[in-house]
């Protein structure tokens, strides 16, 4: 699976670049809207049609109870703590770290939100890392699973309730599906004003 993903991403990546640079074919607003909001609804409806399948799934999100509302709270708590982490073994701004970190991989928000708050050189470390959050619970979730069946929905932060929820339900089982989505709802909300806040500290 996760060999498929990453070469759709890859051969994403060879198309798009060369649709901007040397065919310039499709525009660029077709895809970032009408197709990925087509193929985001699609998939979330497919995902919903398999888990109302499956009873078993069912019983066991009602049983997750309070954790749909804690969990991304905890993630909040988590990112705080690796960019302060990260702050002190790279001799950065604490605030500035924390504020990327923040993203909670929602790369395309905090790349330019960084950027306008506190520069460019920010502006190039929240995209970076943010991207980098994403393709890594992306590319390592095999992994994660075998230490905790939900360290991938931690790890995705807010891209758990589009990007990374087709990985995150395909490897850590469809009765996960409404807490990966929940909490990157939870996360996508609080991640701009979080952002701000950290930022005007620095």
């Amino acid at each position: 699976m996760i060999k498929w993903i990453l070469g759709a991403l890859t051969l994403g990546c060879v198309a798009g670049y060369i649709n901007n640079n040397l065919l310039n074919v499709v525009p660029n607003a077709l895809v970032s809207d009408q197709l990925f909001t087509a193929a985001l609804i699609a998939m979330l409806f497919v995902f919903g049609f398999s888990f109302a399948l499956d009873k078993a799934s069912i019983e066991k999100m009602r049983r997750t109870g309070a954790r749909l509302i804690t969990f991304p709270f905890l993630v909040v708590l988590g990112s705080l703590v690796g960019g302060l982490v990260a702050a002190l073994i790279l001799q950065i701004n604490l605030a500035g770290a924390m504020a990327v970190s923040s993203g909670y991989g929602w790369y395309t928000l905090s790349g330019p939100m960084m950027g306008q708050l506190m520069g460019p050189t920010w502006g190039t470390l929240g995209f970076t890392a943010n991207f980098l959050r994403e393709l890594t619970t992306i590319a390592t979730i095999p992994l994660m699973i075998r230490l905790d069946k939900y360290a991938p929905i931690a790890s995705g932060g807010g891209t758990t309730m589009d990007t990374t929820l087709g990985v995150i339900v395909r490897y850590c089982g469809k009765d996960t599906l409404m807490l990966a989505f929940s909490n990157g709802l939870i996360l996508s909300i609080i991640a701009p004003f979080a952002t701000v806040a950290l930022s005007s500290l620095h």
